[in-house]
């Protein structure tokens, strides 16, 4: 059969989520550019976020986005932003290859009614980010920890970046709502220096940055990645060093709960008996339910290999 090829299709396809990756022919900075939209549209409904939640969680995937662009392959980071605020914690993940998933701890939290205007960071309030980066060749994942500064996720991601990696980054995650509390719009930028650059070069595309439209604003306008990278860097030269597809997806399945239950000491696998019992993952909030005869047989197979 044909393919069909309608100008609808082709132009669903040439804006969805992507990240794109340049460099400075000069060696003066990187650049990652990524669309979201889509991919946190799934992650807020899944969990069935409430505005508050939808809006920080959606800045966590895409900054977890952006820093996964600095891995390879299946290299993994997450992001776990944890805080006394109404939402408790947010975490998310992301690896080289485009795979995104996350949660909110209380996706319906409010922000809390202090009298004056919202603040957004009020939502996760004091308290820490940690970055974790699970690496090839290395046994254990590199663990760090900040304490928050905003609460906004952005400028928190920025602060990490110099603190734990000592690179000097600019970074921007914007998420426009729609008029019914669903996500419009999303995506982000992030710009790096590269060591011995041009400080003059670095400190003018940060100013730059500060009155640059935001990303969600430039994605409703109709422009891709591509022009927004343009955009971001007023006048100077980038090479196009990668591009890949970005999707919210979850490595979660009915062998891995299975597995999961599998290894559960044979005290507490006995507990479960006579039961059905339903497990739900985190990430993408799939539930699995297993009969009570299935944790019977899980339970004799435990038995047996202690025999």
């Amino acid at each position: 059969m044909a393919q069909d090829d309608s100008p609808l299709d082709i132009e669903t396809f040439k804006f969805k989520d992507r990240l794109i990756k340049g460099v400075s022919p000069e060696g003066d900075f990187k650049i990652s550019v990524v669309k979201t939209t889509d991919t946190v549209r799934e992650a807020v409904q899944r969990h069935e976020c409430g505005p508050l939640a939808a809006i920080i969680l959606a800045k966590t995937l895409t900054g977890a986005s952006l820093l996964a662009s600095e891995l390879k392959g299946e290299e993994r980071v997450q992001l776990q932003l944890e805080g006394d605020g109404p939402l408790g914690s947010v975490i998310a993940e992301a690896n080289r290859i485009g795979e995104v998933r996350g949660y909110v701890k209380r996706p319906q939290a409010q922000l809390p009614d202090h009298g004056g205007e919202p603040r957004l960071e009020d939502g996760l309030g004091l308290g820490v980010l940690t970055v974790i980066k699970t690496l090839y060749n290395e046994a254990e994942p590199r663990m760090s920890t900040i304490e928050l500064v905003v609460g906004d996720v952005t400028t928190d991601i920025a602060y990490y970046m110099v603190q734990s990696e000592q690179v000097h980054t600019a970074i921007r995650l914007d998420v426009k709502m729609a008029n019914d509390g669903s996500i419009a719009h999303a995506g982000g930028l992030m710009i790096q220096k590269l060591p011995g650059a041009d400080q003059k070069v670095i400190d003018h595309l940060q100013e730059h940055l500060k009155t640059l439209t935001p990303v969600s604003d430039s994605l409703e306008a109709g422009h891709y990645i591509d022009g927004i990278m343009t955009q971001a860097l007023d006048g100077f030269a980038v090479k196009e060093l990668d591009r890949q597809p970005v999707d919210f997806f979850c490595r979660c399945s009915r062998d891995r709960f299975r597995n999961g239950l599998a290894m559960l000491p044979i005290e507490e696998l006995e507990s479960l008996k006579g039961e059905p019992q339903e497990l739900v993952c985190h990430f993408c909030n799939q539930k699995e339910l297993f009969t009570k005869e299935e944790i019977d047989r899980l339970i004799l197979e435990a038995r047996a290999a202690l025999n």
